[in-house]
């Protein structure tokens, strides 16, 4: 027998979460769908777990960089069980229990659509007249030979691991790609970085990847740029990467970290007439995808960040209780985690000017200009002073700049953070 309620979730992930504790509290009988685990992936297996597993190595080694501390020891078991304790040891009794303490229904398993107001999962039949899917994405796997046949990591296991390997070659430079080879490294592995672009962190300007290599080889990172692995083999303990030119690349572990793609399959979107394109479903700006569908987070292709499916799930709610409402993505603000840190908002150079604006850019280097990064460390990156030099002979930071503000004619600031 058939099950009636107001909104049916699809996806218990950050977006879908937020869905579905807004939709509850405003009175709406909502039932919320997942798989796995409430939280998704953010939540167990990748911001939450990583941002924890930087912060300790992060620490670390800023006290190597500051005048008179002595750099502390890691206590590998220690940061394992707190990231553990931080993910709820992939437990999620107490999230379901919070849930149903506030009307939301949790319902475990597949879910898909079946028609119009109608949502299966597994035998359990769901009646509703709104369906919000919020199923995330999934890591991308290249079409490497021999890839599944030598075994392979991803974000999940390189964040729930229990040991840390002796060596690991990182197929990926982007975003995640990168931290997770500083985690891996920091920690005590030999890491190599394998990018098919010229530089790692394509998405932002290319300064930004420039900086960034130098800091990982800096700190022991092999880097193998504008490398495209063709193939992939176990050789005893070690997993062997091989290029187009012959060469090749050895660790115990090989990660993939070559992006992520919206989870749209399998979720019967033909039965309501949707048909994703290869970023995933199409919405929108009140995050309809269809009548009575609306999709929100890693599944609509948008911009695949926490905070940006955090953000549709408050625009489709809104739209769903007939609240005016609507999504703008012009500055989504982005971060990745590295050290140093990566931070920028809105548009790069690049895209600026692929749309016809009239773009003026402005590279401040902080260290020269400002008091601030030479109190917070002694060396501090991004200066044009070297490593070795004594603290009398560098150029004294001045304790004020002022500098105009540079805009482009659209308004849009370019900003080069590192």
């Amino acid at each position: 027998m058939a099950e009636r309620f107001d909104v049916v979730v699809l996806g218990a992930g950050p977006a879908g979460e937020v869905a579905a504790g807004d939709l509850a509290a405003a009175g709406l009988r909502t039932a919320l769908v997942e798989r796995e685990l409430i939280g998704g992936e953010c939540t167990n297996w990748a911001c939450i777990p990583t941002k924890t597993l930087l912060r300790p190595l992060e620490a670390q080694h800023a006290s190597g960089r500051i005048a008179g501390v002595s750099e502390p020891e890691l206590d590998w078991r220690r940061i394992a069980e707190y990231r553990d304790w931080m993910t709820r040891n992939h437990d999620d009794a107490s999230a379901i229990s919070d849930y149903e303490s506030r009307g939301v229904t949790v319902v475990k398993g597949d879910g898909r659509l079946a028609g119009r107001g109608r949502v299966e999962v597994d035998r359990r039949v769901l009646e509703t007249d709104r369906v919000i899917v919020a199923t995330g994405s999934a890591p991308i796997v290249p079409p490497i030979d021999g890839l599944a046949e030598a075994g392979y990591w991803t974000n999940r296991d390189v964040t729930a691991m229990s040991e840390v390997p002796a060596s690991a070659v990182v197929v990926g430079g982007g975003p995640v790609g990168v931290e997770l080879a500083q985690i891996l490294s920091r920690f005590g592995a030999q890491a190599t970085i394998v990018e098919l672009f010229e530089r790692l962190i394509g998405r932002e300007t290319p300064e930004i990847g420039e900086r960034i290599a130098v800091a990982l080889e800096e700190e022991g990172i092999a880097l193998r740029l504008g490398r495209s692995a063709v193939a992939a083999e176990r050789d005893g303990s070690e997993r062997v990467v091989r290029f187009e030119n012959g060469d090749e690349v050895r660790g115990e572990i090989l990660v993939v970290a070559g992006g992520r793609r919206a989870r749209t399959q399998e979720l019967g979107l033909e039965t309501v007439g949707i048909d994703p394109n290869p970023d995933g479903i199409p919405v929108d700006e009140r995050c309809r995808a269809g009548d009575g569908v609306w999709a929100i987070g890693d599944v609509t292709g948008v911009a695949l960040f926490t905070h940006v499916g955090k953000y549709q799930a408050r625009v489709a709610v809104a739209d769903i209780l007939g609240r005016p409402a609507r999504a703008d993505y012009r500055v989504v603000p982005r971060v990745v985690f590295s050290d140093p840190e990566v931070a920028a908002v809105g548009l790069t150079d690049e895209q600026a000017r692929k749309q016809g604006l009239d773009v003026v850019a402005v590279t401040v280097e902080l260290p020269e200009a400002i008091a601030r990064p030479w109190t917070y460390e002694e060396h501090p990156r991004g200066s044009r002073a070297s490593g070795s030099t004594s603290r009398r002979s560098r150029s004294r930071p001045r304790s004020r700049s002022r500098r105009s503000s540079t805009r482009s004619s659209s308004s849009r600031a370019s900003a080069r953070p590192i």
